[in-house]
């Protein structure tokens, strides 16, 4: 600053200019978002990149997925059959490395999927099931590939691969036929077949167990069919059935004689009398209204002892009947109002004491 007239004139950005020099003189700031061509500039091009590959058809990663020579091979193979690594390994002449490397690849692709099977997993094609722009696209590589000689040659080692399958199981039975029985029954149980034939029965069924028992017959119905109505005159009988059902929300305990069961007219769809009737002072009577209690049709299978010689039953279990003979049987049925009987004798368990068994079966006059 200098007075000149008395005045006082300010200098202060002429002092600044001359100590820089007119081609020092720091520019005017520009505002930090201020762009000189108009437009925002990213930061972060890896966001961008992200946006754009997010509209990638999923045709282009599917390609990706079988462009590799060995995932088209390892597809051909799953493409008809359920093989684990080993099998591959060996059909492919590839290391188990490389082989689950791959499956891993195709099966986070959705191209196969994997179920355990014991300590091991078995690997088959699954993606052309639902998709089926997916399944276009294999189409038109297993065309390509399925000609290759690679291709070729894994097709020939897959069959020695099933044979070898068949060879074991083959060997397995071979060597345990003699034993197979016994062997069934340890891990399985004597009576798992039977129980199985449940599954026969019209799940919507109300079926009679008609002299029930301690509910084992009851037992075996309850999970095939709508309900079970079993009957009983004996109330320790029906006490022990009672432990032995608890739980089956389609059991119904009820407690008659089977001369006058506590059942509506043409309830039932059908019933079964196992090893009662001989107990039954008027069978005919009991048929007669188990033929009131079904529905037109309804059927019947009635399981008891052929003719035998024990008198010892009479006293020792309360038998009325010492069984029954086929034209005795057929008789009391026909005129119980059944028709369509027919009686089959049961083959003898060796290991048991008592007489020979039959079942008869009969539909309700409609």
């Amino acid at each position: 600053m200098r007075k000149e007239g008395g005045s006082k004139v300010s200098y202060t950005m002429a002092a600044h200019v001359d100590a820089f020099g007119p081609e020092r003189a720091p520019a005017p700031r520009r505002p930090r978002d201020c762009n000189p061509i108009g437009r925002s500039v990213s930061l972060h091009p890896h966001r961008r990149m992200k946006s754009l590959t997010a509209t990638v058809p999923a045709i282009l990663d599917q390609l990706a997925t079988l462009a590799d020579p060995t995932r088209s091979r390892i597809m051909l193979l799953l493409e008809r059959y359920e093989l684990t690594v080993s099998e591959l390994c060996v059909i492919s002449q590839l290391p188990q490395s490389t082989v689950s490397r791959h499956l891993k690849a195709l099966v986070d692709a959705g191209w196969i999927a994997a179920r355990a099977e014991g300590t091991s997993h078995l690997y088959a094609m699954s993606r052309h099931e639902a998709d089926a722009a997916a399944r276009r696209l294999w189409l038109l590589v297993r065309e390509q590939v399925g000609g290759t000689p690679a291709a070729v040659q894994d097709e020939r080692r897959l069959q020695s691969a099933l044979a070898e399958r068949r060879t074991k199981s083959q060997a397995f039975f071979s060597s345990s036929a003699g034993q197979w029985d016994r062997m069934r029954d340890e891990l399985f149980g004597e009576q798992f077949h039977l129980a199985a034939l449940g599954a026969f029965i019209n799940p919507g069924w109300t079926v009679g167990d008609l002299g029930c028992g301690t509910g084992q017959v009851t037992a075996a119905l309850a999970p095939f069919v709508a309900r079970v109505i079993a009957v009983d005159a004996s109330p320790p009988m029906l006490e022990a059935a009672r432990k032995r059902l608890e739980g089956l929300d389609t059991v119904d305990l009820r407690r008659g004689e089977l001369e006058a069961l506590p059942v509506d007219d043409e309830h039932l769809d059908a019933a079964t009398m196992m090893l009662v009737l001989h107990h039954v002072p008027e069978p005919g009577r009991a048929l007669a209204d188990v033929a009131r209690a079904l529905k037109p049709a309804g059927r019947l299978i009635l399981v008891d002892m052929l003719p035998h010689d024990r008198e010892s039953y009479r006293q020792q279990m309360g038998h009325v009947w010492l069984g029954f003979g086929d034209a005795q049987l057929r008789g009391l049925l026909a005129g119980a109002g059944f028709e369509s009987v027919r009686i089959v004798p049961l083959v003898p368990d060796p290991r048991v004491k008592g007489p020979a068994l039959f079942v008869a079966t009969a539909s309700r006059r409609a």
